[in-house]
């Protein structure tokens, strides 16, 4: 690409309307003869012709700029163009199911390559189901059947359509959250349908509460676990076994909406969160959870439960419309398999929980050993699950702590590197937690931080 050219400013003449000293966009492509040998030609006039509209705004707005910049912008344009959006990122702020960084890492995925045999039964020689590729370990996990949508928001309103469309769903006011990006359980359940009937009051609801409720309209009684917050102090709500009792007397399905869907005892490594197979044994008739928080798998949501209301959800049209792809379901499958077969290191996430803080500060210890020696230091700190999972609730480790002299411009370059490193800032000081790092990042993540220890 040839830019030798004389630099020439561009101005707007108000007296006759027009601008002086833009170039053409032939003008402009006469230079660009490397970056038309790597693009599509159409792709690059239409690069050029955006840069141009947007100088001529400037321009009009009293704006100069050297003829030289058009080039080196429509370069950049198309070179942002190329690059990949959605990259790889070294997670060193201890917070294992970081929503912003796609919650449950995943372990490695090879895609299946070229057809599957997505909806065909290789057995029978004729069309399948697709769910039948995560619904039977499901079962085996669970006890029970179940179905998996595309999240968790999506299952709570497929069991409100098909179990409540037109009719009252019953549910405590305390538990009435927003799970996130403002998203709002008392709105999806107007989008599905349903009539929300509110009991209770913030943080105290009784089983009478709800009996009183009950009319000839109502359909469901709903239980919201309060994954993401606690409420402490004067609280009550009644045990889910009152909820079922209420709900058998009545002919009305219990429904428990459990949100970070744990289904692996979590308690010997710190996690106090309700299992999916309690609720189940309590005898909810329907359970729905995600797929991606401590699940340690994709995004998804699964519901699971009684036969017959399963195969209610699976027959609602919109169960087609919220179904899982091919490559989630393959995802949801190993993932599956692997809790089922206690597989615990090919599921990321459940391993970094089980993850002592003793090996972690070895795993510190041995990084920080390696950097330039007197600003970097290990110091005994607090994992978090995130995600929002288990609120109020953390897991001891060791932090590496570094204090760079300015630490927005060390924050910064981290995230700025190939590839990009997510630590913590606090007090002024660069926090990385080892926990949900790698093992095979380390050296990565060893070279993005020798600078900052310098």
């Amino acid at each position: 690409m040839d830019t030798r050219q004389p630099s020439q400013y561009y101005e707007f003449v108000p007296e006759t309307g027009k601008l002086r000293g833009l170039p053409a966009v032939h003008e402009v492509l006469s230079r660009l003869d490397a970056v038309l040998a790597r693009y599509p030609r159409a792709l690059v006039v239409e690069e050029v012709r955006r840069v141009l509209e947007a100088r001529r705004t400037g321009i009009r707005a009293g704006n100069g700029a050297t003829e030289s910049a058009i080039e080196g912008e429509v370069v950049e344009a198309l070179s942002a163009l190329a690059r990949p959006s959605l990259r790889r990122v070294i997670n060193a702020t201890g917070v294992v199911l970081h929503t912003n960084l796609g919650r449950a890492p995943l372990g490695p995925q090879q895609p299946i390559p070229g057809y599957s045999n997505l909806e065909y039964d290789l057995d029978a020689g004729r069309r399948g189901k697709r769910d039948a590729h995560a619904g039977m370990l499901l079962e085996r996990l669970l006890g029970c059947p179940a179905i998996a949508v595309n999240n968790n928001a999506a299952a709570i309103y497929l069991a409100l359509n098909e179990l409540a469309l037109g009719y009252e769903v019953i549910v405590s006011r305390g538990e009435l959250i927003e799970i996130g990006d403002g998203f709002r359980i008392p709105e999806i359940m107007q989008r599905s349908g349903a009539a929300l009937c509110e009991v209770g009051t913030t943080n105290r609801t009784s089983i009478q509460d709800y009996r009183n409720a009950i009319n000839d309209r109502t359909r469901l009684l709903l239980r919201v676990h309060p994954s993401n917050f606690r409420i402490e102090g004067f609280t009550a709500r009644p045990e889910l076994s009152e909820l079922v009792a209420l709900g058998r007397e009545r002919g009305i399905p219990v429904y428990e909406d459990l949100g970070s869907g744990c289904v692996v005892d979590l308690r010997p490594f710190g996690i106090d969160e309700p299992l999916v197979a309690d609720s189940l044994r309590a005898g909810a008739d329907l359970v729905s959870f995600s797929g991606d928080k401590l699940l340690g798998g994709p995004q998804a949501g699964i519901l699971a439960g009684k036969a017959e209301i399963v195969a209610r959800l699976r027959r609602n049209p919109m169960f087609r419309a919220l179904r899982l792809d091919k490559l989630i379901y393959q995802a949801m499958e190993n993932t599956l398999r692997a809790l089922l077969f206690e597989q615990w290191e090919r599921i990321p996430a459940m391993a970094m929980i089980r993850m002592s803080a003793e090996q972690i500060r070895e795993r510190a210890e041995r990084l920080v050993a390696a950097l330039p020696s007197g600003r970097a230091r290990v110091e005994p700190g607090e994992s978090v699950i995130g995600g929002g999972s288990t609120p109020a609730q953390s897991i001891p480790t060791w932090l590496i702590v570094i204090e760079p002299k300015d630490v927005i411009e060390a924050e910064k370059r981290l995230r700025s590197g190939d590839p990009p490193v997510i630590a913590r800032i606090e007090d002024d000081r660069i926090l990385v937690d080892l926990r949900t790092v790698f093992p095979e990042e380390e050296e990565e993540l060893g070279r993005a931080l020798g600078w900052l220890a310098n």
